[in-house]
């Protein structure tokens, strides 16, 4: 049986700028690699889609908001769509304003943005809530209600808004596996609603 060839080059290419942008920096509280995340995010988007574009914005979702590297530098090395994509995932910043102080803002705008995003974009924000849902639903079944205190915003009734308002917008992924599996996650840890 001969090997079908796949030009990953641009994903592979990708995930070396995620590798070298995030290298020497753990996961917040984890004690793993920051990059284990991305990876994760890229292999969700993966059982959604093969379009290697998508999958080379998950590897480098977090790149823009967590390390030095630009949107414009996403740009020059990989084009608009995943710079776009890239910077759809990236947190806003609100000036004058701490991240605890801002934090209902910046989610409800995230949230908000989702629900009118592309489905390109959904797929690669479902990557990334679903990785963290994943470690969130894995920390809440040890630590049970003191990992919210791990957090800024340290109410779980927030969090919980909060991921049912990224599953609201993101419903529209509802045929997919790891949609399904989000929303299962999200009823484990807060509850059937």
């Amino acid at each position: 049986m001969a090997n079908k060839y796949l030009d990953s080059s641009l994903l592979d290419k990708a995930i070396t700028l995620a590798v070298e942008a995030h290298k020497n920096t753990e996961r917040r509280g984890k004690g793993f690699p920051y990059i284990v995340h991305p990876m994760e995010a890229m292999s969700i988007v993966a059982t959604m889609t093969n379009d290697q574009e998508l999958l080379a914005a998950a590897a480098l979702h977090d790149t823009v908001e967590d390390t030095d590297v630009t949107v414009d530098d996403i740009r020059r090395e990989f084009g608009d769509r995943i710079a776009s994509l890239v910077a759809d995932e990236s947190d806003i910043e609100i000036p004058e304003m701490d991240e605890t102080s801002s934090w209902h803002m910046r989610k409800q705008a995230a949230i908000d943005h989702l629900a009118a995003a592309s489905r390109d974009a959904k797929m690669v924000a479902l990557g990334d809530k679903l990785s963290n849902m994943r470690a969130i639903a894995r920390d809440y079944a040890v630590k049970g209600d003191q990992l919210w205190l791990l957090f800024h915003v340290k109410e779980k009734r927030d969090h919980e808004w909060h991921y049912r308002g990224l599953a609201s917008s993101l419903s529209s992924l509802c045929d997919t596996f790891a949609y399904q599996e989000f929303v299962s996650l999200i009823d484990e840890v807060f509850g059937k609603q």
